[in-house]
């Protein structure tokens, strides 16, 4: 396998954790918030957050471009702070995953919220326990399998990330080349065996991610029977 690939593959993984960890600590206490919401405005909410999974990633990633453009407001803003611009760069693709991958962790992570038996909830007021208290030592524990589930997928959808990733990031080797840009650099030079070799590790890294989503299903289902 060639060195570039090597460095795509780390690249992609690398991205694709981080990306998992940032959505889960901004969306456990959005889903918490958001599972026990009965308001007017829950529909367009929702709606909001499931948005990435309609809009063409190239769409998204053009709207995220314009942003992060170092003339525009924010990318100016960024660049001030950091002294770095955020477009065709590798923090720019991690921001630009963050709202990819949004709904993916979000879902179950509200669906996970409302499984958890009230009852319990309860009892723990009754016994005094704090609001803090009642959701680091009661709602957290109980809500394992559905934060699992939810890394899972986040992890694994950003994985396969491209049209994203290539308008935000473009194709630097190093820097933003994740797997699937360089296996689509291989395709269209017909080097079809370096193709095999990286579609092969990326099935092989998608299939345990979604064997251990399925454990973790199974264990949600578990609890809530």
């Amino acid at each position: 396998m060639l060195q570039s690939d090597l460095t795509a593959l780390w690249l992609t993984i690398k991205l694709a954790f981080i990306t998992a960890i940032l959505l889960l600590v901004f969306c456990i206490p959005v889903a918490y918030k958001l599972a026990g919401y009965k308001g007017k405005f829950k529909p367009f909410l929702e709606a909001l957050i499931a948005m990435p999974l309609v809009l063409p990633p190239t769409l998204l990633g053009f709207y995220l471009l314009v942003l992060f453009s170092p003339t525009h407001a924010f990318g100016q803003f960024w660049f001030w702070l950091t002294g770095t611009q955020l477009a065709f760069s590798f923090q720019g693709v991690v921001i630009g995953s963050l709202f990819y991958s949004l709904p993916f962790v979000m879902q179950p992570l509200v669906a996970g919220f409302k499984q958890i038996n009230q009852t319990y909830n309860e009892a723990a007021i009754a016994l005094g326990l704090s609001h803090f208290k009642r959701f680091v030592y009661l709602i957290l524990p109980l809500l394992k399998p559905s934060i699992g589930s939810a890394f899972a997928l986040g992890f694994a959808h950003t994985l396969g990330e491209f049209g994203l990733v290539l308008m935000i990031g473009g194709n630097i080797q190093g820097q933003t080349q994740v797997v699937s840009i360089a296996l689509y650099d291989h395709v269209e030079s017909l080097n079809y065996a370096a193709a095999h070799q990286l579609s092969l590790i990326l099935l092989a890294i998608s299939f345990v991610c979604l064997v251990l989503l399925f454990k973790f299903n199974k264990s949600i289902v578990g609890v809530k029977q």
